[in-house]
């Protein structure tokens, strides 16, 4: 069963992302960490020089960045199977994949 990964910041702008389309996930402040994911926009299937990367930018806690990895670790994991369907952040409806999210934002095709 293949997961996905669901984001909205605003009303009428939300987004998700397969699973397997994210690249990684990376902490360059104290309160962000951005999550990489191959291009919705392009529908390219590699990460290239050219850029072919969505960004979304989570908003945390400072020095929660560890706990915020290990929640959305733990949701795509679920046991048995999880639901396919997974909430890391929603800012319309104050849902997120762990209490120190705080925000969320994307960049496209960045």
């Amino acid at each position: 069963m293949d997961k996905y990964l669901y984001f909205q910041d605003a009303n009428n702008d939300a987004y998700m992302y397969p699973l397997d389309r994210l690249i990684g996930i990376i902490h360059d402040a104290d309160t962000t960490l951005k999550m990489r994911f191959l291009s919705a926009v392009t529908g390219s299937t590699e990460d290239t020089a050219g850029g072919a990367v969505d960004l979304v930018t989570l908003t945390i806690t400072t020095q929660k960045e560890k706990d915020v990895c290990a929640a959305i670790v733990a949701k795509i994991n679920a046991h048995p199977n999880g639901d396919p369907f997974i909430v890391i952040a929603d800012a319309v409806n104050s849902v997120y994949a762990h209490g120190d999210i705080t925000g969320v934002a994307a960049t496209f095709d960045s």
